[in-house]
């Protein structure tokens, strides 16, 4: 019998796929946006399912609902936007947290965190595992975005200490695939949106940076067997693919497969963007069960292919 679930942020990237993927198990969704960088798009064609309910409101004011399972998605998730009103960023991660979890405790409904790899900031260990403490700046450019999330993370462990919540907490690490907004600055899409325009690909730093690429599918899978496990296991848990590709390998891939003669140009590093960024995923092996399947070259595939599509539209 399927369950009432909430998905705030759920027109986003991973928001909108994830409500696709619970409406195909027969699932209620509430979709819930305040549209700031989710899309409309993303969700048009799940409006005229009966299953499915949008609703226009920020997480950063309460509203009450009744629901079986609430994932808490709702954050700008790439630096340009982040970092656009970083004040507001904060109080979506904190704010939007305590709105969540008051639900959930009044509804005694399990509850997801969407947390981030930024919760460890620019690691002093490699790879990350969950017992990792992390380095952040708590005052840079970057803290509304990581410090919001490691907040969030311990108001989900407080209320599960304290009212008992069945909470469960999963660590994203960089993901990619179909519904990323093109203007969205994370690497994956800029690099492809250049190389579809024949533009010169930005490059910061030297490209020796290193990031690991999970593929939207795979991380979704991962996202809902969590939240499906059993009560007695919170996470926090990785997941993300612990395949290590530095940044100029990544850009000399996307050339390849697009077929672009975009040229490689260098720009000055950003404040605190991390040097290395590469999960264990042993935790989520053992727990879940879990791994990624999908390589970086079949996912870019299906990412152009995405990209080439709106491009047309544009």
């Amino acid at each position: 019998m399927g369950q009432s679930i909430l998905v705030t942020g759920g027109s986003g990237f991973l928001g909108s796929q994830l409500c696709e993927k619970l409406l195909a198990q027969d699932h209620d969704v509430i979709c819930l946006d305040n549209f700031f960088t989710g899309r409309k798009q993303n969700i048009y064609h799940l409006l005229d399912n009966p299953r499915f309910e949008l609703v226009r409101h920020d997480v950063t004011m309460p509203i009450y609902l009744e629901v079986d399972r609430i994932f808490n998605l709702a954050c700008p998730a790439s630096p340009i936007h982040y970092q656009y009103d970083p004040v507001q960023t904060t109080k979506t991660s904190v704010h939007g947290a305590i709105n969540m979890l008051g639900l959930a405790k009044r509804v005694k409904a399990r509850i997801l965190q969407a947390s981030t790899s930024e919760v460890y900031g620019d690691p002093s260990v490699h790879p990350q595992t969950e017992d990792y403490w992390g380095n952040v700046n708590p005052i840079g450019i970057r803290s509304c975005y990581d410090e919001g999330k490691r907040c969030a993370e311990t108001l989900f462990f407080d209320y599960h200490r304290q009212h008992g919540l069945e909470i469960k907490v999963i660590r994203i690490f960089n993901t990619y695939g179909p519904n990323m907004h093109p203007d969205d600055g994370r690497v994956v899409s800029n690099f492809i949106v250049q190389a579809l325009k024949g533009e010169d690909i930005t490059i910061y730093g030297e490209g020796e940076q290193t990031r690991s690429f999970c593929y939207v599918d795979d991380l979704l899978r991962g996202m809902m067997s969590l939240m499906e496990s059993p009560a007695d296991f919170t996470g926090p848990v990785n997941i993300g693919n612990p395949n290590e590709f530095t940044i100029k390998e990544l850009a000399e891939q996307v050339i390849a497969l697009t077929g672009s003669k975009s040229k490689l140009v260098y720009r000055d590093l950003p404040q605190d963007d991390p040097k290395q960024r590469k999960p264990d995923i042993s935790l989520a092996k053992e727990k879940l069960g879990w791994a990624p399947s999908i390589e970086l070259k079949e996912g870019l595939i299906k990412t152009i292919a995405y990209f080439e599509n709106e491009l047309k539209k544009a």
